[in-house]
């Protein structure tokens, strides 16, 4: 072998590589759970006249997910599930999926991308993936490149008649000069903007302040930052 097919043997060997590092890394998307799989039961609500629902998102292991591993004040720090939204007005999950859509690009909610993925949400004995489901893609309202607002939600579960979607949002700082270039700011915040915005600008319209006794006060193992425990009930009815 020549020098030069040595060469061109090394780059092919590198570039083959590289190319696997990023296509063949771990997919974002978990592998469905299994069908035995169910939270503890320290881990589900029961919302007043609503299905029990997960008090956390969950991870790609069907852990409660840890905010891009960050300590807070030396705890790790958990996701709550802050926002319910009860859709009566989409006749199917299908259309219950493109309105959900819809009205958080109406609110500003965009899907955008760098964002982690593979998050689950717990309803009532069934397990859903993200919504929106695209790599590195959440709602946002804002490019991650700037703070921003940004969140899941899970479902759409059937439910009186409607359609049931939960979700996980959080604030969210940039320092793009630091390794670790997301820091957490706040859960509240970005509840709080969102169901504003789509009590604003949508027919998602605020209902109720639901307790999912889901804020770890005290709690030596873990923490909730700054989320209250409670979430936000949207609802819209069929005209």
């Amino acid at each position: 072998m020549t020098s030069q097919q040595k060469v061109l043997t090394s780059t092919c060997t590198i570039l083959i590589t590289a190319s696997c590092l990023v296509g063949c890394a771990s997919s974002d998307k978990a592998a469905p759970a299994p069908t035995s799989w169910q939270p503890a039961p320290e881990a589900i609500a029961h919302p007043h006249d609503l299905p029990p629902v997960g008090k956390w998102m969950f991870d790609a292991q069907y852990e409660p997910a840890h905010w891009l591993g960050e300590l807070y004040r030396a705890r790790p720090l958990r996701e709550p599930i802050n926002v319910i939204i009860l859709d009566s007005a989409a006749g199917s999950a299908e259309e219950a999926r493109k309105r959900l859509r819809q009205n958080f690009a109406a609110a500003g909610y965009l899907v955008r991308e760098g964002h982690s993925t593979g998050y689950h949400g717990y309803i009532d004995g069934v397990v859903y993936g993200q919504i929106p489901d695209g790599r590195e893609q959440a709602f946002s309202n804002e490019p991650f490149e700037t703070g921003n607002n940004h969140g899941r939600m899970f479902g759409p579960h059937p439910y009186q008649n409607g359609w049931l979607f939960i979700g996980a949002f959080s604030r969210e700082r940039m320092d793009l000069l630091e390794k670790m270039k997301h820091y957490y700011v706040s859960f509240n915040q970005a509840r709080d903007d969102l169901w504003q915005r789509l009590d604003a600008r949508t027919d998602y319209k605020i209902r109720a302040f639901l307790d999912l006794d889901n804020a770890p006060i005290g709690d030596p193992a873990f923490t909730g930052g700054d989320h209250d425990g409670v979430a936000v009930l949207l609802t819209s009815s069929k005209p």
